[in-house]
């Protein structure tokens, strides 16, 4: 499993790991995805978005701080997400399609809300290949 629940005093942290940076940034917005909502499912929405930054960790607390923001104001319950990072001249660069469906109370209760993206744990190393990173979600 690309993500996994560690123990976290007040909040929620997941180890979240892949081979690249997409597939590390795919683990992150799926643990995100699971915490939120009990059941969702893609049924025709989605939406990009595009954001760069200066470290990769910045990148993933934007990334997952902007899926966050959509959620919660256009009422959308995301399924998946396509990501692609790449390093330029310096600047780390995401292109994302996060995919899922409308908000529907009698469907999507019960899921946890967060309130924010913590960067105090977020820390990216490599480790034989793999990508890691711990990521708590403020709730």
């Amino acid at each position: 499993m690309p993500f996994e629940e560690i123990d976290h005093t007040a909040d929620y942290m997941f180890r979240c790991s892949g081979r690249t940076y997409d597939e590390l940034f795919t683990s992150a917005a799926e643990a995100m995805f699971t915490l939120m909502f009990d059941s969702r499912k893609y049924a025709g929405i989605s939406r990009r978005i595009s954001l760069d930054a200066v470290s990769p960790e910045s990148l993933l607390a934007d990334f997952l701080s902007e899926i966050l923001f959509i959620s919660e104001v256009d009422g959308i319950v995301f399924s998946d997400a396509v990501i692609s990072v790449e390093n330029s001249d310096g600047r780390y660069v995401l292109s994302a399609q996060v995919k899922g469906e409308s908000f529907n109370s009698d469907l999507h209760a019960g899921g946890t809300e967060i309130k924010g993206i913590s960067r105090s744990e977020m820390n990216i190393i490599n480790r034989d290949g793999t990508y890691y990173t711990d990521i708590i979600f403020d709730v």
